[in-house]
């Protein structure tokens, strides 16, 4: 039988929506659109290089609670309500995922809450062997 547990942040959002942060299936992990929100004080920045900063802190310890991390990225979303945010992330993007160099695809679109900037979901194969 294929393990399958869920990751949950301490966000609000999951116990009010009904989901988590992250789900575990097997070798892969399927991390939510994660916000740039601080989920120990549920604050957020209203810079859009912060907020994504905040979103690969949060993705990243969902990561590592699954086993996994940024190495074993195959796929991420990157969601923004204003395109001209997207270039401003660029270099904390690339620290996170230029030697990985996963599969990715950027949509301009609305957010849940006015005050987020950036919104990141990411697949991962845990053990990829992806270097980083």
């Amino acid at each position: 039988m294929t393990e399958r547990r869920a990751i949950l942040s301490g966000s609000v959002f999951e116990e009010q929506i009904g989901y988590a942060r992250a789900v575990v299936d097997g070798d892969w992990v399927h991390v939510s659109g994660t916000t740039g929100y601080d989920y120990a004080t549920m604050t957020i920045s209203d810079d859009v290089v912060e907020q994504a900063e905040q979103c690969l802190r949060n993705i990243e310890a969902a990561l590592a609670e699954a086993g996994s991390g940024f190495r074993d990225v195959v796929r991420v979303r990157y969601l923004l309500p204003d395109r001209e945010d997207f270039e401003p992330c660029w270099p904390v993007l690339r620290r996170a995922f230029g030697q990985v160099r996963p599969a990715a695809t950027m949509m301009v679109c609305g957010l849940a809450d006015p005050r987020m900037k950036i919104e990141i979901e990411v697949y991962a194969r845990r053990g990829s062997g992806g270097r980083v």
